[in-house]
């Protein structure tokens, strides 16, 4: 069932992204690995409509949140309202209560309002006055922000990074996709509802199909020496702990996607670059994607 049901969602998500197969398989490895996801592309891309046609293909209850410079806290978790009847007060749920949740545009608010997602994506809740309110199950963010040296934008800090599993870039499409896409051969979740595929007991399953994908202990072997070689660079700092595990719960659900019940290299090396390039930072300027190619090309699996 697993391998059918996930190539129909593939196929879905092909036409509403189109000419985009892998970075739309690598979208739906971060869900099925319970990771949260970070787009970072320029304007009209179809980061907003990549989200929305997941959320719907796995029946997830979904929200849009635009973020401003001027968004409080408040705007995102909720607020307590004193209620005279009741002589209480009432907390009113944020729009962060849905299963789905897209921080579109999310470097353009402050780093007061950034933060308000951590407790959210590290423990799948929130605490507001004091008071803890858990978040529905499963929880997603999808985060989208615009290239850095646009104006109006914030710098995402390195705590909050590092709570994303992944980070895509969608990129043009091809003139071949372009064309189709004039053509109206697309599907914007915006316009259509697409037909549900799973519901969310079989996506659980989905789920626990990945943690089931073993690991030998020369491919763990491997994933340490990749992340050992991040922290070993002359200037900057590597990959954490919790990056490490992103990158094996990664590396099993690309595995999965493709029909493999254990991992090989192969796996780790196609999702490390999402894993790794938002992670590393170094002071020579050099991108992470450029370091994260240089770690796969200096590492050899040796199994």
């Amino acid at each position: 069932m697993s391998k059918q049901t996930i190539s129909e969602i593939i196929t879905q998500l092909g036409r509403v992204l189109l000419g985009k197969p892998e970075q739309i398989k690598l979208a739906l490895a971060c869900i099925l690995a319970k990771g949260h996801l970070l787009i970072e592309d320029l304007p009209g891309m179809g980061k907003t409509s990549l989200s929305h046609g997941i959320a719907q293909s796995l029946g997830l209850t979904y929200q849009r949140i635009q973020f401003t410079s001027d968004m409080l806290p408040a705007d995102i978790l909720g607020v307590s309202i004193f209620d005279k009847e009741q002589a209480q007060f009432i907390f009113h749920p944020g729009p962060i209560f849905k299963q789905m949740v897209l921080a579109d545009e999310i470097n353009r608010a402050s780093p007061k309002t950034q933060s308000a997602l951590l407790e959210a994506m590290a423990e799948n809740q929130i605490t507001v006055d004091g008071i803890t309110h858990p978040l529905p199950s499963p929880f997603f963010v999808i985060a989208t922000q615009n290239p850095s040296e646009q104006s109006g934008t914030f710098p995402l800090p390195e705590s909050q990074l590092d709570r994303f599993m992944m980070r895509l870039s969608i990129g043009y499409p091809n003139a071949e996709a372009e064309l189709e896409m004039l053509k109206g051969h697309d599907q914007s979740p915006q316009v259509i509802v697409l037909p549900q595929c799973i519901s969310q007991i079989e996506l659980v399953q989905l789920q626990q199909g990945v943690e089931k994908i073993t690991a030998s202990d020369a491919l763990l072997n491997y994933v340490l020496a990749l992340v050992e070689a991040s922290r070993v660079q002359n200037e900057g700092y590597g990959l954490s702990p919790r990056a490490s595990k992103a990158l094996l719960q990664a590396s099993k659900a690309w595995a999965f996607i493709n029909g493999r019940s254990y991992l090989v290299p192969e796996d780790v090396q196609a999702v490390f670059s999402s894993v790794a390039e938002h992670r590393i930072r170094s002071s020579s300027q050099q991108q992470g994607a450029a370091l994260s190619q240089k770690i796969l090309s200096n590492v050899n699996p040796i199994l």
